[in-house]
């Protein structure tokens, strides 16, 4: 292939890239920015945001996966430029995740406080946390319809419409928490209760701005010969197919960091607070790069539903390239500058200590972990989208939970164990992805 292709084609990941990148950047400042807020009233705080966050992504964890599965549908057949199948996913699937989300809304407000208690030491934490989870519960339907669109557009490979979502999303959150939570601007002093409310009002301003463009999408979508909509349910099938294992996976890996949390809170609340800030900073480090992932279920689904295998093979070996580059560069400054990370968030010298150590080895494990994104992505646009799950039930409770109960409960280890126990949870990751991706897609290039 010669040079200027080359070109062209690293032209194009960079044009999906960046916005995915920037959207993903987006959003974890504003959910760091929020925790540092936390972090500036005490570690009681931010362990109840915490908290509910845990709770909250585990309903998101529904709707991600479904808007991984309308990505991998949509980009095989925008690859044959199939517009009715893409119009009727887009028509069906948003009505579908509205009632759904309606659904889930219910099961977090009165069903929380189960999961909250068995999280919390009780006492103030308990509170604090059920009152931001209560508050919260009331934006899931917002953000299901977030989540989806992002989903549809990336799919087309358009990712700067999720970008703006993201965007318009993050700031009012940020503007909405600093107000809210320490009472400026005349408004009273909040302090949790208003990080919840900032969210509501940040996430029904992206929605609105979603469901904007989902209806200019579909109008141009719309076959001219069709006489009017007739539900068929042939989308939610592919969905389902696409949809539910990326669901799975998601809510595995949150349901995981349930059991997580109640091993690390066994260290102690501070403990707990350093490992949240740690999280934020380590999110907000590996974005970047696991935004490669959606670009490579988008591209392989496109190129592989086009039959063009030798784009395909392409695409993924610049990808792949991109990965490793940005990813030794971000690892980096987790494994040679924790600390100064750490300070932007915290004031507090034990947390500051304990979050450096987690992002030293969090740093380490970064490449593996964004590779085996990078691998998972591209299998889901060739239509296994069953593998990720799997890989991420091998890893999670095969490896890493099983390590992390051993350590905590039965050996009592030093914190530092549970960080290394996360890390080969992610290598083995990585390991089983490369396999599967060499044997189910490497094959259709030979």
């Amino acid at each position: 292939m010669s040079d200027e292709m080359i070109k062209s084609i690293r032209k194009r990941i960079l044009a999906m890239i960046v916005p995915i990148t920037s959207e993903n950047l987006l959003q974890m400042i504003a959910g760091t920015v929020t925790m540092a807020f936390m972090g500036r009233l005490d570690a009681a705080a931010v362990g109840a945001v915490g908290i509910g966050n845990i709770i909250f992504r585990m309903a998101w964890a529904i709707f991600r996966g479904i808007g991984i599965g309308a990505s991998a549908a949509i980009s095989r057949y925008y690859g044959s430029n199939d517009s009715n199948r893409m119009y009727r996913l887009i028509i069906e699937g948003a009505g579908a995740v509205l009632l759904l989300s309606l659904f889930v809304q219910q099961i977090v407000f009165r069903f929380a406080k189960y999961l909250i208690g068995f999280l919390s030491s009780g006492g103030g934490l308990l509170e604090d946390a059920l009152m931001f989870t209560g508050i919260i519960s009331y934006s899931i339907p917002m953000m299901a319809l977030v989540v989806f669109s992002a989903g549809v557009f990336q799919g087309m490979t358009n990712s700067k419409i999720p970008m703006y979502a993201v965007g318009i999303m993050n700031g009012i959150n940020i503007i909405f928490s600093y107000i809210l939570i320490f009472g400026n601007f005349g408004l009273p002093r909040l302090g949790i209760r208003g990080a919840g409310y900032a969210y509501n009002i940040a996430q029904l301003s992206a929605a609105v701005f979603s469901i904007i463009m989902l209806m200019r999408a579909t109008r141009k979508l719309k076959p001219k010969d069709a006489k009017g909509f007739s539900f068929t349910g042939y989308s939610i099938r592919e969905l389902i197919r696409y949809g539910f294992p990326s669901a799975m996976e998601i809510l595995l890996w949150q349901v995981s960091s349930v059991v997580l949390t109640k091993a690390v809170l066994t260290y102690g609340e501070t403990a707990y607070a350093s490992y949240q800030l740690g999280l934020q900073a380590e999110s907000i480090s590996y974005m970047p790069a696991a935004g490669f992932s959606i670009a490579a279920t988008a591209f392989i689904g496109q190129h592989l539903g086009a039959n063009d295998f030798k784009q395909s093979k392409t695409y993924m070996s610049e990808l792949r390239k991109m990965v490793v580059a940005i990813t030794l560069v971000m690892g980096a400054i987790l494994v040679f500058i924790p600390g100064l990370v750490m300070r932007l968030l915290t004031t507090d010298q034990s947390m500051i200590a304990i979050g450096s150590v987690y992002l030293i080895v969090m740093g380490i494990s970064q490449l593996p972990q964004n590779l085996a994104g990078l691998y998972n992505g591209a299998l889901r646009g060739a239509g296994y989208p069953n593998v990720p799950m799997f890989t991420t039930i091998l890893g999670i409770w095969f490896i890493r939970i099983p390590l992390v109960l051993i350590l905590a409960y039965v050996v009592k280890a030093e914190l530092h164990w549970i960080w290394i126990a996360m890390a080969l949870d992610l290598f083995s990751r990585y390991i089983f992805s490369r396999t599967s991706f060499k044997r189910n897609v490497e094959k259709r290039y030979e």
